[in-house]
């Protein structure tokens, strides 16, 4: 009786991680780490565009020279397609977030084939090539998310320092939370969008990205975006 409970047990905790851990191989291979040991790290943006913040955070990357990925959520690419172009043009990576931003792990494959297609599909229509990448909301997924994701040519990307920006913590903290966190190959996950609210609020991220930037290039650190393969 103690072997078969504790494989029920091993195989309910792999589920549990791979459903919940963005990073998890569990359900799937997924980047959660730049392959190397440089001072090199990758800022990635979730749950855009906005208005407000999408364009302050787009100014500060092109005044400081650097590149980024953004995760977009394909109901605001329809409201704001002019700056999913705009995010492109000025030489960023474009990653799919789905279309509605809900939470994956217990959807049917068709619901998660659905929402990551029409995610896809918001993003193309903005006049912009089809993304390479996929994140999704939360970092939550099924046996299907990643699967989904490929077959639609998406590579599933994680993250290894998350700063929990979309709580609001005020800027100094973001800033803080961000340096402090960095480690050589980290991939960063900021917001310039609020997944629940078109119009929510992220400008704490906006102001905050300055001094992100000059503190990590002060301690050597070089931007990069996400490898294709």
């Amino acid at each position: 009786m103690i072997l078969p409970a504790a494989l029920g047990l091993s195989v309910i905790g792999g589920a549990i991680h791979g459903a919940f851990h963005r990073n998890s191989f569990v359900f799937g291979r997924v980047l959660g780490h730049l392959p190397t040991e440089r001072k090199e790290v990758a800022l990635t943006f979730d749950d855009g565009p906005n208005p407000d913040a999408t364009p302050r955070i787009l100014d500060t990357l092109a005044e400081y020279g650097v590149r980024a990925t953004f995760f977009v959520l394909g109901r605001h690419a329809e409201r704001w397609p002019d700056l999913v172009h705009r995010t492109v043009r000025e030489g960023h990576q474009l990653g799919n977030h789905g279309y509605f931003h809900r939470k994956l792990h217990f959807k049917t494959p068709h619901y998660v084939r659905r929402d990551v297609t029409l995610g896809k599909r918001a993003i193309e229509r903005s006049g912009v090539p089809a993304p390479h990448f996929f994140r999704a909301p939360h970092g939550f997924r099924s046996p299907w998310v990643s699967a989904i994701a490929e077959s639609l040519g998406e590579r599933t990307i994680g993250w290894s320092l998350g700063v929990w920006d979309s709580d609001l913590p005020g800027v100094s903290a973001i800033v803080n939370r961000t340096i402090g966190g960095v480690k050589p190959g980290s991939i960063v996950l900021l917001h310039d969008g609020d997944g629940y609210n078109a119009d929510g609020n992220r400008l704490q991220t906006a102001e905050a990205l300055p001094e992100i930037i000059i503190g990590l290039r002060e301690r050597g650190y070089e931007f990069v975006t996400l490898p294709v393969e």
